[in-house]
C-alpha cells in the first residue's frame, strides 16, 4: 500500500469524500485532487496535518507503511455493543477482510513459524479495537 492508499484508506475508515477530508485537514481541496491523482506529491506540512488531524494514526504507518510494534503507544479502546446489546463486536468489517485478502502473499511465501500477533478491527463510527495475542 502506498502513501496515496494510505490516504484514501483513512478517508474510507472515517466515511469522507476528498472534499471533505480537505476541510478536515484545513487544506485546499484542489491539494487533495492533484495527490489522489499523483501530479503531486504530499509536503511534510501536508502530512503533519492529516496526523495532527487523525492523532490515531501511526505516522510511521501514514510515511512508510510500516509500524513499529515497540514504538506504538497503548490506545485506550471504545467498546462496541451489538444490537442486541449483550456482547462486543468483535467481527472485522467485510470490506476489510477483502481487501486482506487481495492483498496477501501466495501460500507458498508464508513461512510456516509465523504467527499473528495483533488484530485491529475498525468499525463505522471511527473507533477501532486491538487484539493482542495471548
Amino acid at each position: 500500500m502506498d502513501l496515496i492508499e494510505r490516504f484514501r484508506y483513512i478517508m474510507k475508515l472515517n466515511a469522507m469524500t476528498a472534499s471533505q477530508f480537505a476541510d478536515e485537514i484545513g487544506v485546499q481541496r484542489s491539494s487533495i485532487s492533484h495527490i489522489l491523482s499523483g501530479r503531486n506529491k504530499p509536503s511534510l506540512e501536508f502530512i503533519q496535518k492529516v496526523i495532527n488531524r487523525f492523532p490515531k494514526v501511526d505516522s510511521t504507518w501514514l510515511i512508510n507503511g510500516k509500524t513499529n510494534v515497540g514504538s506504538v503507544p497503548k490506545i485506550e479502546t471504545k467498546e462496541v455493543e451489538n444490537q442486541k446489546g449483550s456482547k462486543p463486536i468483535t467481527t472485522i468489517r467485510e470490506e476489510v477482510k477483502s481487501r486482506e485478502s487481495s492483498e496477501s502473499k501466495p501460500p507458498e511465501v508464508l513461512a510456516p513459524s509465523k504467527s499473528i500477533k495483533k488484530i485491529v478491527a475498525f468499525y463505522d463510527d471511527g473507533t477501532f479495537e486491538e487484539f493482542l495475542s495471548r
